[in-house]
């Protein structure tokens, strides 16, 4: 499997931190304030890195985000280039973002747009995600009237996420705070999915995080944003045609396919199989089309 321990040597950057799919670099001139942050093109599902990783990820992921970012009217993470902040090494421009650091919350802002996965696995349960009351009848793959905010806390490389309630975010980090995540996440979503949406693309549901700029107290996005990774998209064409199985209508534009060849081939046990080539040329495909949709209309 994916060795994280084994990050790439940049001139002028040190490594301090491996995820399941980013690397952070700090300057070795030792400036505290700026971070590179370094896409890989590692795939994870389950809890696990995979191998092998898919061509280009780490580039497609950087260029929709910087795309989204370009788009969206909020402070965000990213800084240009000036004096005394190393360059970034051509090795990884593509793949890479120069970061003003942040104390980062530990909230994921979840937002719904639709009711599928994990969200709906605890509606069939409960009757509620993350505490809020919905509707009987609701199908997997139901658009919601109005999008919910449904927080999740942010664990540790190798343990799992766990859903909480807004009431619990403000425990974590304060009411003014957790207000303000969650007004920001519902803002940003309801603005992507109208874009998503004259794209001929219907935005499911993503995941933003946010942290506090400790010079100014802003409350800044941060990370990815509503890239293939952190977002399920759909094919709106598709999704409308009750004609097709459920399963062609909520194909997503992301690594769903790992996701389901998984399924079907690992009892999660011991260390996951390797993924055949046509599931990593597949996956590929599908981050390429969403990008390609998203930013160019095509």
């Amino acid at each position: 499997m994916t060795d994280l321990t084994s990050p790439l040597h940049l001139p002028g950057w040190t490594h301090t931190y491996s995820g399941k799919v980013r690397d952070l670099y700090v300057p070795e001139n030792g400036d505290d304030s700026v971070l590179l942050v370094v896409a890989s093109n590692r795939v994870s599902a389950f809890d696990h890195v995979l191998e092998p990783p898919i061509p280009g990820k780490g580039a497609l992921l950087t260029s929709l985000s910087n795309w989204w970012f370009s788009q969206l009217d909020r402070p965000n993470h990213l800084i240009a280039p000036t004096a005394g902040i190393p360059e970034v090494p051509e090795s990884v421009a593509d793949r890479a973002m120069l970061s003003r650091r942040l104390e980062m919350y530990p909230i994921e802002c979840v937002v719904r747009g639709a009711l599928t996965g994990s969200g709906y696995a605890e509606y069939a349960r409960t009757g509620a995600v993350c505490g809020i009351e919905l509707p009987e009848g609701i199908v997997d793959g139901d658009l919601l009237d109005t999008p919910i905010y449904t927080p999740a806390y942010k664990a540790p490389l190798g343990e799992h996420d766990e859903n909480i309630s807004f009431e619990r975010s403000v425990e974590l980090v304060g009411a003014d705070v957790a207000a303000a995540l969650r007004d920001a996440a519902l803002e940003i979503f309801t603005f992507a999915r109208a874009r998503a949406a004259e794209r001929g693309v219907v935005l499911a549901d993503t995941k933003f995080e946010f942290g506090r700029d400790p010079r100014t107290g802003e409350l800044v996005l941060a990370d990815e944003v509503l890239t293939s990774d952190s977002s399920r998209y759909w094919d709106a064409a598709a999704y409308e045609n009750e004609a097709l199985p459920r399963a062609e209508r909520l194909a997503s534009f992301d690594k769903q396919i790992v996701r389901n060849w998984l399924a079907a081939n690992w009892d999660r046990t011991g260390e996951p199989p390797v993924l055949p080539e046509e599931i990593v040329a597949q996956t590929r495909a599908r981050y390429q089309e969403l990008s390609d949709r998203l930013t160019t209309g095509a």
